[in-house]
């Protein structure tokens, strides 16, 4: 079985360290990414928060820090309540002129259960692209 990378790029015309600000700062993720009780960049730090299709049931997600350069990348594990699987999400950023290029990586999704049609690759592939593309996006283009 090969290992399936999700990955999504976009350079957005903010500066490194706002977008870095808008990945990392709960207050701030809430706004465009989901709303978590706490969130800190340290390697071991652990986060839950619910999501799901808007339609469909809501998954706990259980996440841990496991890497953290500051302004350059984040990763961390993502696991669901009462299913077996790990995967991991990486964020990088990268300067692009005076704008910033950021890398979505999503590997290791299919390690969860073939058989639930939520855990799907198009799902996966569908939720970063709004994430990335429209959330994200429109987020730092209404508070740069």
């Amino acid at each position: 079985m090969s290992e399936k990378i999700i990955s999504v790029e976009r350079v957005f015309k903010a500066d490194k360290k706002v977008v870095w600000r808008a990945i990392t700062e709960k207050d701030l993720m809430k706004l465009w990414y989901f709303d978590l009780q706490d969130f800190k960049t340290v390697i071991g730090f652990k986060f839950e928060f619910m999501g799901g299709p808007e339609d469909g049931i809501q998954y706990k997600h259980l996440c841990q820090i496991t890497e953290v350069l500051p302004e350059k990348k984040l990763t961390y594990s993502w696991k669901y309540e009462g299913f077996e699987g790990v995967s991991y999400v990486t964020f990088e950023l990268f300067d692009e002129d005076e704008n910033t290029k950021v890398i979505l990586t999503h590997i290791g999704f299919d390690t969860f259960p073939s058989s639930n049609p939520d855990f799907a690759i198009a799902n996966f592939e569908e939720g970063w692209n709004h994430i990335i593309n429209t959330s994200l996006k429109a987020f730092l283009e209404k508070n740069i």
